[in-house]
């Protein structure tokens, strides 16, 4: 890794902590882009390792608003999805991967602006932790579903809940890449040489996260989703 990419990488990690740390989402939508435009081969990876400590930090800070039944549900959906997200990785092309959850996340955001409030049951959970399995496994992005899920829900319970199921998922995804052959020293040096950076934001949104609830939240994810599944559509 060169000086100059080091500081762009650092500078977009730090600022994408940031803002997962203040609303409980949008770490991998920020980066991956950078990431797959600058150093594609760290993909999955490098954005997997990175998001352990963010994910454990956002987690712990509001622990006594995690949703446990919920995460418990979405993880056992996220196990299946796992398998099935290196499977995927293997088999299809990138972009056409890329192109059915992108589309997925942006009808699934539409339709939520008009949904009416409703709270996550347990074939939701199930659903939804299968799907980010499988996406976040083979591209690195998998925040849509979870914030969908939780749009209504208040902004301590969406953070810390995600936060966990993000830590779980992202445990199983990294065993299983590991298992399949698809972790390389180049990857962990990136996220070790990155890691500060990714310290440094979610500390800092600790000035924030108190401020960001209600409405505000949840437009924040519905623009979130339908920007990843945007960008996942097009790039």
């Amino acid at each position: 890794m060169t000086l100059s990419l080091f500081a762009i990488l650092s500078a977009v990690t730090l600022v994408s902590a940031f803002i997962q740390g203040a609303l409980g989402i949008g770490f991998a939508l920020i980066v991956a882009p950078v990431v797959g435009i600058l150093q594609p081969d760290l993909l999955p990876v490098t954005l997997l390792l990175l998001m352990l400590p963010l994910n454990l930090h956002v987690a712990w800070r509001e622990r006594s608003a995690v949703d446990w039944s919920g995460a418990k549900w979405i993880s056992l959906g996220r196990f299946a999805g796992t398998f099935a997200g290196v499977w995927l990785l293997a088999a299809l092309p990138s972009q056409q991967l890329d192109l059915a959850v992108g589309w997925f996340t942006v009808i699934a955001a539409a339709a939520a602006l008009f949904a009416p409030p409703f709270a996550p049951g347990r074939p939701s959970a199930l659903g939804v932790g299968l799907f980010t399995g499988v996406t976040e496994t083979a591209t690195g992005i998998g925040g849509p579903p979870l914030a969908l899920l939780y749009q209504h829900a208040k902004g301590p319970i969406l953070r810390a809940t995600v936060a966990v199921c993000f830590f779980v998922g992202e445990i199983m995804s990294l065993v299983i890449l590991a298992i399949a052959g698809r972790i390389g020293a180049d990857q962990l040096l990136a996220a070790l040489y990155l890691a500060p950076a990714v310290l440094l934001g979610s500390a800092l949104s600790r000035l924030t996260h108190d401020h960001i609830r209600g409405r505000g939240l949840r437009l924040g994810v519905l623009i979130f989703a339908l920007a990843s599944g945007a960008f996942l559509i097009v790039r």
